[in-house]
């Protein structure tokens, strides 16, 4: 079965040469072309990804991305922006982005970001072995991408929050290398990815903050330590 994209841009020239360029390619794809026909198409249809322009009429591609992540928090994003400052570049993977393309992009590179991304949005479904590890006062369910505290509380994690604290959990009070763990989680070791996944373990930080018995510690140079202390 071909994946289905959908592609929100208000460019009118782009948006018909990403539809089909990515059609020749055998994607299914819908075009919108504001923030809200994107989100109404969204919400009627089912797709494997979706590519959003930042900035257009009605709603902004961060207004649409986070509508998008109330309703699936798996589904990969990758954002196409003409402004390549930082903060754009933090907020887009603050709000669960998995990539980041500043115009102008070569629509080459656009598919192979698209390809790497769906891989790693694969999921094994493991229905007879349910992952668990206990982490001080928490549970971590790794199958259910669920982290739950002693009082109840549930944390339900983004896949890539789920894979990093399975990695941190296979080898808590021992060093992860960050580039190992950019290799295995994101397919590549680019700034970008670098930058995504520090996000991602300042929310696994914050979840884990009520057992002061937990640490997941920078190794500056190196990577990180999940620590369990006694």
């Amino acid at each position: 079965m071909n994946n289905s994209v959908l592609v929100v841009e208000d460019d009118k020239n782009l948006g018909k040469v990403l539809t089909d360029y990515l059609t020749s390619k055998k994607f299914v794809v819908e075009l919108a072309e504001d923030g809200e026909k994107g989100l109404e198409f969204f919400t009627n249809n089912n797709y494997d990804i979706v590519i959003l322009d930042i900035m257009m009429p009605k709603k902004d591609g961060f207004s649409l991305a986070k509508d998008i992540r109330k309703m699936n928090k798996d589904i990969p994003i990758i954002f196409l922006t003409a402004k390549s400052q930082k903060d754009n570049i933090v907020k887009a993977f603050n709000i669960g982005a998995d990539d980041y393309l500043t115009k102008p992009f070569s629509i080459e590179e656009l598919l192979l970001r698209m390809d790497a991304v769906l891989k790693r949005s694969i999921k094994v479904e493991k229905k007879d072995l349910e992952e668990k590890f206990i982490l001080g006062s928490y549970t971590f369910l790794h199958n259910q991408n669920l982290l739950i505290d002693n009082s109840g509380i549930e944390y339900n994690l983004t896949t890539k929050e789920n894979e990093l604290l399975k990695l941190f959990c296979e080898n808590i009070n021992s060093e992860v290398d960050r580039s190992l763990a950019l290799m295995k989680i994101w397919g590549d070791d680019s700034y970008y990815n670098a930058r995504s996944m520090d996000v991602y373990i300042a929310k696994l930080r914050k979840y884990l903050s009520e057992d002061k018995k937990i640490e997941l510690k920078t190794i500056h140079g190196f990577g990180f330590k999940l620590l369990i202390l006694d």
